[in-house]
């Protein structure tokens, strides 16, 4: 026949159905699917019931007579199975302790954490209510002295030891009034009418009117590449809650003196001491002196920094 060329009817078969194949194989080149009918009829079937091609017998390739037996089932049968009892291993890992105050907390608790520490020298600054770098040393320095876990954290054993050993602070414990005079020698330029004069020798703040010292506090100043400027000054403007707009940090109590440098409080003075510096500023970390100073301060008073 013209049609197949010299070729038999099986050959021209066998090139169909390959020619089929391998445009089924070009399609089908994508991810492949979890459904059973992309990954064909036979996955996902017990293994009794798929269905199995057989080979074909030597008879069909020498062309001899073909005998084909009788086709015979067996049933799957599945041995009964039965469960073994499953056994819940008892729990290893404890439940966190539960925390009386928390590093980063801000509270009236905290300040009576701190008033108590100081009844045992082991807090040597004016409470402040933040829980910091500095309060938890303290903690740590508490628990060690008294066989309990060094963690830094103030759990109820620890607050309750430290309740044991120590009294309920009084008021005046809770906020000191202010030393009324200052660490070092005063600067004249601060003898007279009304000054912040702020030493660096000492890292005080002391609030002077007509030469009286009415207030002074522990300030910490700039570091040696954003240093706090030396000289008289006098208070341009107070910001009560201002932001900076330079390292967008809180600034309360804010009372500029010297182009952005100001007296304020800080929250970073009062959790890691003298440990960091300002970026010029005057720090304080007494949060209720730099509240009742800057109620004082006017807009004009002087601010004299020296060593």
């Amino acid at each position: 026949m013209k049609a197949t060329r010299g070729r038999s009817p099986v050959a021209v078969t066998v090139a169909t159905v390959t020619a089929a194949l391998s445009a089924a194989v070009l399609v089908g080149c994508g991810p492949q699917s979890s459904n059973a009918a992309d990954k064909g009829a036979d996955k996902g079937k017990p293994a009794a019931s798929r269905t199995t091609t057989a080979a074909p017998s030597p008879s069909a390739t020498t062309g001899g007579p073909t005998t084909q037996a009788p086709a015979t089932t067996t049933p799957a049968t599945t041995p009964p199975t039965t469960a073994a009892p499953t056994t819940t291993a008892p729990a290893t890992t404890k439940p966190p302790v539960p925390v009386v105050v928390s590093y980063g907390e801000t509270s009236a608790k905290v300040r009576e954490l701190q008033a108590r520490l100081a009844q045992l020298h082991l807090f040597s600054q004016s409470p402040t209510g933040f829980y910091g770098a500095v309060t938890q040393h303290s903690v740590s320095d508490f628990q060690e002295r008294h066989g309990l876990t060094v963690t830094g954290r103030v759990t109820e054993a620890t607050w309750t030891k430290l309740r044991a050993l120590t009294h309920t602070p009084t008021h005046k414990e809770l906020y000191p009034v202010a030393k009324p005079q200052p660490a070092g020698k005063l600067d004249a330029r601060c003898m007279t009418g009304r000054a912040m004069c702020v030493s660096k020798t000492s890292r005080t703040l002391s609030w002077v009117v007509d030469g009286k010292v009415l207030a002074t506090m522990d300030v910490r100043f700039g570091s040696q590449y954003t240093p706090t400027r030396e000289g008289l000054f006098h208070v341009s403007f107070k910001s009560r809650d201002h932001v900076s707009t330079i390292y967008h940090t809180a600034m309360p109590y804010a009372m500029f003196f010297s182009g952005g440098q100001a007296v304020h409080y800080s929250s970073d003075f009062a959790a890691r001491g003298y440990a960091g510096a300002s970026h010029g500023c005057v720090n304080v970390r007494d949060k209720a002196a730099i509240a009742a100073l800057f109620d004082q301060v006017k807009v004009g008073d002087k601010v004299v920094v020296y060593w």
